[in-house]
């Protein structure tokens, strides 16, 4: 058993107390903070364990000359993308549109075809959204701000 359950369990119980209002506007700070933080590690080029990406794969000799110096994932972690959403219940950080299957094929490392015409590639597991330690406790300092206001 998690010697943490009975805080949990209280913790749990002052969430609920608040008001529907408050908590979405708990739950919409903590999105966004989470989002921040996760367009910073994307830019970091870092799994959430804080092992870095793959790197990319060489291009054919037809293609373009010399490295490719793009980051990846830039267009990517832009708020037009990647969407932070508060509600009485949960906070969500997901990518929208049409770059969501592109994130999906990303972070699970899935199979897919870089365009129409091209054969399927496997694509390398790089996890663009996951919560470590130090976000875990963002939200907790969250959680703790605001029922202290209360």
């Amino acid at each position: 058993m998690n010697e943490f359950k009975p805080f949990e369990d209280k913790l749990a119980g002052l969430i609920a107390s608040l008001s529907p209002a408050a908590r979405r506007r708990m739950s919409a700070e903590i999105a966004k903070q989470l989002r921040t933080s996760q367009q910073q590690r994307i830019k970091r080029q870092q799994a959430p364990d804080g092992t870095p990406y793959a790197a990319r794969k060489r291009q054919p000799v037809k293609g373009k000359k010399g490295r490719v110096k793009r980051e990846m994932f830039t267009k990517l972690r832009t708020n037009r993308y990647m969407k932070a959403k508060g509600s009485n219940e949960a906070a969500v950080v997901e990518f929208t549109g049409r770059v969501q299957r592109m994130a999906r094929v990303h972070q699970e490392g899935l199979r897919d075809k870089p365009n129409r015409y091209s054969e399927g590639v496997q694509y390398e597991a790089r996890p663009l959204l996951g919560v470590n330690q130090d976000e875990r406790q963002l939200v907790e300092d969250i959680i703790i701000s605001h029922l202290a206001k209360v």
